[in-house]
């Protein structure tokens, strides 16, 4: 006799396995078997503690090491039910029994073999349709064909032997702290006052209906271009409390474009708006890229973890240099985890604008004070100016004593520019804010929106960004910028650079010609000291290498912008350089930043990957693919040669791909 488990039957909850299935033993019975074994107490004693933390317990003692194998033994089903089910929650997946088996021996059922799955294990199967009166509330499949598993068979008394094992996913697991946090809310008591709070969310983001129309338009896409990536986080009620989404031109965007990324939640302004982020950068024209989306239901730590750790995966695992967010404990807590390589900053823009509303009457008496806070952070470049002015307006507005400036200043390093001077951030100007999608929210809503409604807004918008990148690419050949000086420098960098990129660094030349250098150290790294009008408060140290033509200033300009400084500029400048090394000029803010293959970031991905797999040449093909829709739709003329060489390349590989499967015939071979 066969037993398999229905997605109508089961009751999902978190990440712990609580489905009550046939000869199964119930929840607090499953969590006893294993607690008792491991703390050698009698669960009918009743000194067991309570089901909650004895499944956390299990699971602390469940270590990363402890991994089932074939030929793992148990003293019964129960057991091995447990240990499956203590494991799963140490590494944040959910189970279930998905299938049993019983064989009449001496005219007893004996129950012989118990396989355990993973929650989303297998695939939804449609029952025929039901009488129209009745009524059925839609749910949502979380199944996806995940092959995890572990069956177990019984070999003689007391003896349960593991004969099959599957431990890969094919799908996001979050961290095991997941599982931990829902059960500390239970325990807490907090989880119904959550619940609450998330049911209303998502109310608001789906109204009455339920998640099936946004479903609806991720297959939609998918079927549209098969480089669409969608993955969706569900509750314990199998209702949505997560989403991301990457379409296949955003995944091209971040090969080039994907070494400095903004997790942006401007959203959180607006009371109206929908939780919907977005994961940007900044091309080579300084203007806004959208690198895939997320709806943002429910803020948890273990949340975020998910959203970052999904995102990355339909980004190949490869990391930007710097990861940029709002303020947030949970949101701070799951970049650490999730993307400990990269360096965290707090988007100053947003800190800065919350001065208006928590120092509002400091605001209203001196009019004055905040645009001298923004330039006491985006002016100084250097950490002893700005401590230096910081100081001065703290005694100038009488705020010593505000807690909120004080914590703001204790995580300077987070957030004010003079302190980030070690990683890429993609600002060509400090003084102007990143574009990002607030505009976007200001400018199409004015009130609440259908989901689908603003979707597909949202589309149309990126689709008017990618539109004006490609436009300002076309515009960009051969067209010289105009030109201030009669520097070859000037010259040379508006030969590469885009215009957004040139006029950087435009200003910075001219601001270098009103600067002096004055050299005050000789050998290897000749020592500059770079100051304007015989200013000490704005001089500088520069170091010039002229064997490795490389220069390194104070102020670490070129590093947080990829943009020669002024001080560097004059150093040049006094030297007669003209002509600019190679090492001073970052290929992303070039005319010719999206030609060839450019990798950025760091690969956290499989190191056995190979262009032998067919995901890697899937991966490959799709880039170049793309590379020759983004040109090939510029116009009319290239649209028509993009598709007879597409054409014939398709029909080239499929008389391949013919050739070789008579080949596989004929010889009885494998491809």
């Amino acid at each position: 006799m066969e037993y398999s488990s229905s997605e109508d039957d089961e009751l999902v909850e978190d990440y712990i396995d609580v489905e009550d299935d046939t000869g199964a033993e119930n929840i607090d019975q499953v969590a006893g078997v294993l607690a008792s074994q491991i703390h050698g107490v009698d669960p009918s004693e009743g000194s067991m503690p309570p089901v909650g933390n004895q499944l956390m317990m299990a699971a602390d003692m469940v270590g990363k090491s402890d991994e089932p194998y074939v030929g793992m033994e148990f003293k019964s089903d129960a057991a091995a039910r447990a240990f499956y089910n203590a494991y799963a929650v140490r590494h944040g997946f959910g189970i279930r029994v998905a299938r049993s088996r019983s064989e009449r021996r001496k005219g007893v059922e004996v129950l012989v073999m118990k396989r355990f799955v993973c929650l989303k294990e297998g695939h939804h199967k449609k029952k025929p349709d039901e009488p129209s009166n009745k009524k059925k509330r839609k749910r949502l499949s979380i199944r996806d064909g995940c092959p995890a598993m572990m069956e177990v068979v019984h070999r003689g008394p007391d003896k349960w032997v593991v004969s099959k094992l599957v431990l890969e996913h094919t799908h996001v697991i979050v961290s095991a702290d997941r599982a931990r946090e829902v059960q500390l809310r239970r325990l807490s008591g907090k989880f119904q006052e959550h619940e609450t709070q998330l049911q209303e969310v998502r109310k608001n983001v789906f109204g009455d209906a339920d998640a099936q129309g946004l479903f609806s338009y991720f297959k939609r896409m998918q079927s549209e271009n098969s480089g669409f990536f969608y993955s969706a986080q569900v509750d314990s009620r199998n209702c949505v409390s997560n989403a991301v989404w990457v379409d296949a031109r955003a995944r091209m965007a971040y090969t080039y474009f994907g070494d400095a990324v903004y997790f942006d939640t401007t959203y959180t302004q607006n009371e109206n708006m929908l939780p919907f982020a977005a994961f940007t950068g900044v091309n080579h024209h300084g203007e806004i890229v959208v690198f895939g989306c997320a709806l943002n239901l429910d803020k948890t730590e273990s949340s975020y973890t998910w959203l970052f750790e999904t995102w990355l995966t339909a980004m190949d695992k490869r990391l930007p240099f710097s990861f940029t967010t709002d303020e947030g404990k949970a949101m701070t807590a799951a970049v650490a985890k999730v993307l400990p390589q990269c360096f965290h900053r707090i988007c100053r823009w947003r800190i800065l604008s919350r001065c208006k509303k928590r120092l509002s009457d400091v605001c209203t008496r001196f009019p004055g004070f905040h645009d001298e806070l923004k330039r006491c952070v985006n002016g100084c470049d250097t950490v002893p100016i700005f401590d230096m002015l910081w100081d001065s307006i703290l005694d100038k507005y009488s705020l010593r004593d505000d807690t909120w400036l004080q914590s703001l200043y204790e995580m300077r390093h987070k957030w004010v520019p003079a302190y980030l001077t070690n990683s890429f951030f993609a600002e060509l100007s400090l003084a102007h804010r990143i574009d990002t999608v607030g505009r976007f929210y200001r400018n199409n809503f004015s009130g609440r929106v259908s989901l689908n409604t603003f979707i597909t807004r949202f589309d149309q918008y990126v689709d008017n960004l990618y539109a004006s990148e490609a436009q300002k690419d076309l515009t960009s050949f051969p067209t010289e910028q105009l030109l201030k000086t009669n520097i070859i420098l000037e010259k040379q960098a508006a030969s590469i650079y885009t215009k957004a990129a040139f006029e950087t660094f435009q200003v910075e030349l001219i601001e270098a010609m009103q600067h002096f250098a004055v050299k005050v150290e000789d050998g290897p790294y000749m020592k500059y000291y770079v100051e304007r009008h015989s200013d000490p408060l704005t001089r500088h140290t520069v170091f010039y290498n002229i064997a490795e033509k490389k220069a390194w200033c104070e102020c670490c300009r070129f590093s947080f912008s990829a943009i020669l400084c002024r001080h560097v500029l004059g150093v040049f400048i006094l030297d007669g350089v003209i002509i600019l090394p190679d090492s001073c000029i970052t290929k992303r803010w070039t005319k010719k930043a999206k030609t060839g293959p450019e990798l950025i970031g760091l690969n956290l991905g499989n190191d056995n990957s190979s262009i032998d797999s067919v995901s890697s040449r899937y991966n490959d093909l799709v880039r170049d693919a793309m590379k020759c829709a983004e040109k090939g739709s510029v116009s009319s003329g290239t649209f028509r040669i993009a598709k007879e060489v597409l054409s014939k390349a398709f029909m080239e590989i499929k008389a391949l791909g013919e050739k070789l499967n008579r080949d596989v015939v004929q010889n009885g071979e494998s491809i």
